[in-house]
């Protein structure tokens, strides 16, 4: 169905449109990475007179908020405001229904975004491992996550991230295994790392510590069990993990930032989070 404005609900049947946006973008999102959006949130584009889809935006509830992702437009039918047209009918739908936009900006698109009210709150870079090395000896205190971890995960992913997103964590168990690790003391859980297989690369992320010394235990013990192409996004404040990764052969590839629309900060312990889930997905 298109609207007054040109802008249709996207689907299933749209979905290798999508996944074109994403080629043409040289994002990492896969057929499953769309699929999984688009089942938990809503999302709206742009289709030329032929059928091909030139822009998109989707929205992804949590809570009482909700991710705005893949904002994207065909290179060559930019500059003609379909980023702004969808962005603007994603936020006068959630507006609608009372959940606050979050967002993770490139920084072409921030420019955007603080022009339609974003505010920054914090940043992350994304690293990428190309070419496999020496992986660090896998630490004690970290093995493969089980059934029995997902109360304790869930908790503390909520607390985290502000919300549940119980949904999208065990997608993403199930889609890279290797990867679903967590770190324990005792009977407690200390963090967790998931992971999900990528159009371009392995995607590292989340992952949720109570400490910086727990958060690489968790990405060593990762890089013994998956190989490259890797990437990562790996928060600001960790300096000393981004000089260890680079010891281990990841190069730095883009910035992030992230923004909130009509509220002062993003919801959650930030302090909790070290490798978001991706930019896409929050």
């Amino acid at each position: 169905m298109v609207n007054t404005d040109g802008v249709c609900a996207l689907d299933a049947r749209h979905l290798a449109g999508c996944l074109e946006l994403s080629k043409s973008a040289r994002w990492n999102q896969n057929a499953a990475d769309w699929r999984l959006m688009l089942d938990i949130g809503r999302g709206w584009g742009i289709a030329l007179a032929d059928g091909t889809l030139a822009a998109s935006t989707l929205v992804l509830p949590y809570g009482g908020f909700a991710w705005v992702s893949m904002v994207l437009v065909l290179p060559s039918q930019r500059r003609q405001g379909y980023a702004t047209r969808l962005l603007r009918t994603a936020l006068d739908d959630l507006g609608k229904r009372g959940l606050t936009p979050i967002l993770d900006a490139t920084p072409a698109g921030r420019a955007v975004y603080v022009q339609e009210g974003f505010v920054d709150t914090w940043g992350f870079r994304r690293f990428e491992l190309r070419r496999a090395r020496a992986a660090p000896e896998r630490p004690a205190g970290v093995r493969p996550q089980r059934d029995a971890d997902w109360p304790q995960l869930l908790a503390l992913d909520a607390h985290a991230f502000g919300a549940s997103r119980e949904r999208l964590l065990r997608s993403l168990a199930a889609r890279l295994p290797a990867a679903a690790l967590v770190a324990e003391r005792g009977a407690g859980l200390e963090g967790f790392l998931l992971g999900r297989d990528g159009r371009e690369a392995l995607q590292l992320g989340p992952l949720v510590a109570r400490d910086a010394g727990t958060a690489r235990a968790l990405l060593a013990a990762a890089l013994t069990a998956v190989r490259p192409p890797l990437y990562l996004d790996l928060v600001d404040r960790e300096p000393d993990l981004g000089a260890w990764l680079e010891s281990l052969g990841f190069a730095f590839q883009r910035p992030f930032t992230r923004m909130v629309h009509g509220a002062p900060r993003a919801p959650g312990e930030a302090g909790l989070v070290f490798c978001p889930a991706g930019p896409e997905l929050g």
